[in-house]
């Protein structure tokens, strides 16, 4: 049976937490609320609903250009990323590799460092070889960003693949080719969507190194961004609540994802 002490304990620890929470999602909450509701002279007023910010939302050409490049970017960054960390993961995975240890550190590095510092390295970079920044510079940006998490997640389930099973296909009379198909891809396809989804979490809310990759293109973040300096309207709370929800979307799908299985996989 607990103490007084224990469940006095217990209470302070719930409260805190609780205390935390409503700090943390109090400014979320009540953004919802007023992409719906209007505030006039500091009072709420409750009449006022209506969901019309969201429909003009839809008929908001610069807000639907951004979302068409968020996904763009997003997707085609996450494709990349995903292709590389297989291969990537296979290449520091095999005995006769190179530079294992700075390949890695070229990989992580970006995810590491500040998003300021990995902006700014890839603006600098990017005047040096007189590419124009667009959507091109975007997707090299995030897909840097995002590389270090599908690589991580590829290689710990790479690393926990038994050596036998390669062996065994190699025994068998398959080749590269076919080992990789049959024996590696199938293995690794469940770590490869579960970063593919962290990416595209990822992807989506990152803004500030498509700040300084960006030119003249917008992404939705940058979109956001751009119409708050104008003040807070209820289309813009309205935007901020799709965003949001958005990512919780793309975080919960993330974390089934990554949730522990109830069985063992069989290797």
């Amino acid at each position: 049976m607990r103490s007084t002490g224990e469940r006095i304990a217990e209470f302070a620890a719930g409260t805190l937490t609780a205390i935390v929470f409503i700090i943390l999602y109090a400014p979320l909450i009540i953004g919802v609320l007023f992409s719906v509701v209007q505030i006039r002279q500091g009072r709420i007023l409750w009449e006022t609903f209506s969901v019309s910010p969201y429909v003009t939302l839809w008929s908001n050409q610069s807000v639907l250009s951004a979302l068409s490049n968020t996904a763009i970017v997003a997707l085609a960054s996450v494709v990349i990323a995903s292709v590389l960390a297989i291969l990537l993961a296979l290449y520091t995975e095999w005995e006769g590799a190179i530079g294992r240890r700075f390949i890695e550190l070229v990989i992580y590095l970006p995810f590491l460092l500040p998003p300021i510092v990995t902006g700014l390295s890839l603006l600098v970079s990017s005047a040096q070889l007189g590419i124009n920044r667009g959507l091109l510079t975007i997707v090299v940006g995030h897909t840097v960003f995002v590389l270090a998490v599908a690589y991580r997640l590829v290689l710990t389930r790479l690393q926990a693949l038994p050596k036998s099973l390669v062996e065994a296909s190699f025994d068998l009379g398959a080749g590269r080719w076919q080992t990789l198909r049959y024996v590696l891809m199938p293995h690794l396809a469940s770590a490869v969507m579960t970063g593919a989804v962290l990416a595209l979490t990822l992807s989506f809310d990152e803004t500030l190194i498509s700040t300084f990759v960006a030119g003249d293109q917008m992404t939705l973040p940058l979109r956001l961004w751009a119409m708050m300096r104008v003040g807070f309207t209820p289309e813009i709370n309205a935007l901020v609540t799709l965003v949001l929800l958005v990512s919780i979307a793309f975080a919960l799908i993330a974390a089934w994802r990554l949730r522990p299985k109830g069985e063992v996989e069989e290797d």
